[in-house]
């Protein structure tokens, strides 16, 4: 029997806030479109499982729709009308392909009379493969269970608009609830990096190297849907986490990189969180040692106790030595053959960020010419050298970079 919901109940439900169906084919109008039916058919509009196994695993009788995405935290409501010949349970799993763990599970006591049943939960994690799947096996039973008018909806609060708070998007009170804040963007651009000549620059992501290197993938979905948006940050590009989204994985295996002469790591990030308790900004160079997959990793750790560290409503720079562990850099220095890039923003609500590169400082040399009364300790150098000659001239010596400073 098909479910009639009242036009005035849902009108009403949709003022306070808007529901998304995950699921197609709920009420089994087009057979088992869908669905997969493991010991069942579609009979007379109802998935009608006449005997299930009464041993072995949950899942050998079983009805399974899949490819659902789930976002971390988001309200879900799960509904569904069920019945069996005899009083029985029934176990619904809502689960993440692959790892098998659960999104939701609860046991359901079923009657002999079609009843509607109803629950509330909170995703546990982001995913982009999740099943729902209604196990029946394994209780001891062979009673026959009949399902109809499935139905799984996502509840979004209501957002706001233009910073408005106790208003949705249309002008409407929330109904005594206050709209969460806005996130308002930084009103000023990351900082310009430094001019550097092509040789000492690695860029991933940035306007101010003539060019970054070659995607694969420039959002890999590591945590089941997009990860960042990209918006213009006072005329800047700049990238913005997506809401509910806590990594982001940048893929270029085709391009991969020798990074091992390369000694700094450097991002911009702002957030406006105002509470950073367990709030954490982590970089990862991950090297695939000549392979086709990660073999170690480098990681740059920013929190609140960190030197960098997280602040709320400014621009944090973070420029570290990558040559040595220690402070926020951790696990392995190994970077020669690096294939991937990946950002997670734990507990981080709202994040922007910009100008993700490696850098190396310009070498100092001196020709064969100037070596035979002019010498440099160390040859070539980075950072302090020591000249000497063998002249008895007094010694004069200027120093310029590559680019003639």
């Amino acid at each position: 029997m098909k479910k009639i919901t009242l036009l005035l109940s849902l009108f009403i439900t949709s003022i306070g806030f808007s529901q998304t169906e995950l699921l197609t084919n709920g009420d089994f109008s087009n057979g088992d479109t869908n669905w997969a039916l493991t010991g069942g058919s579609v009979v007379n509009g109802e998935a009608a499982f006449s005997s299930t196994a009464s041993g072995g695993n949950a899942w050998d009788t079983q009805l399974v729709q899949g490819s659902l995405t789930f976002t971390n935290a988001q309200q879900y409501t799960i509904s569904f009308d069920a019945r069996a010949d005899v009083a029985r349970n029934i176990t619904l799993a809502i689960q993440n392909v692959g790892a098998w763990d659960d999104q939701f599970r609860q046991d359901f006591s079923l009657t002999t009379t079609m009843t509607t049943y109803t629950a509330t939960f909170s995703a546990a994690s982001s995913n982009g493969n999740v099943q729902i799947g209604f196990l029946m096996a394994g209780f001891g039973v062979t009673h026959g269970v009949y399902y109809d008018n499935v139905s799984l909806t996502t509840s979004a609060a209501p957002s706001c608009s233009d910073g408005i708070q106790n208003q949705d998007e249309t002008g409407i009170d929330c109904g005594g609830s206050v709209c969460p804040a806005c996130p308002t963007p930084p009103s000023v651009a990351a900082p310009t990096p430094p001019a550097r000549t092509a040789g000492d620059v690695v860029s991933i992501y940035s306007d101010a190297y003539s060019s970054n290197i070659t995607y694969d993938n420039f959002d890999a979905g590591w945590c089941g849907s997009t990860a960042a948006t990209e918006v213009m940050i006072a005329s800047n590009n700049t990238l913005k986490k997506n809401a509910g989204i806590a990594c982001h994985g940048i893929d270029f295996k085709s391009d991969r990189q020798d990074l091992s002469s390369f000694t700094h790591v450097h991002f911009d990030f702002y957030t406006n969180d105002t509470d950073l308790t367990g709030d954490v900004f982590n970089f990862k160079l991950v090297d695939f040692a000549g392979g086709s997959g990660e073999v170690s990793a480098l990681e740059v750790n920013i929190n609140g106790s960190t030197t960098p560290q997280l602040v709320a409503n400014q621009w944090v720079s973070v420029d570290v030595d990558i040559t040595s562990l220690g402070g926020v850099v951790a696990n392995n220095l190994t970077r020669s053959d690096v294939a991937q890039i990946g950002i997670t923003t734990t507990n981080l609500t709202n994040v922007w960020y910009d100008n993700i590169y490696l850098w190396k400082a310009p070498t100092a040399g001196l020709d064969d010419n100037a070596q035979t009364f002019v010498n440099m300790h160390p040859n070539p150098a980075n950072g302090i050298v020591k000249f000497s000659t063998t002249s008895s001239e007094l010694l004069s010596v200027s120093v310029y970079d590559l680019l003639g400073k």
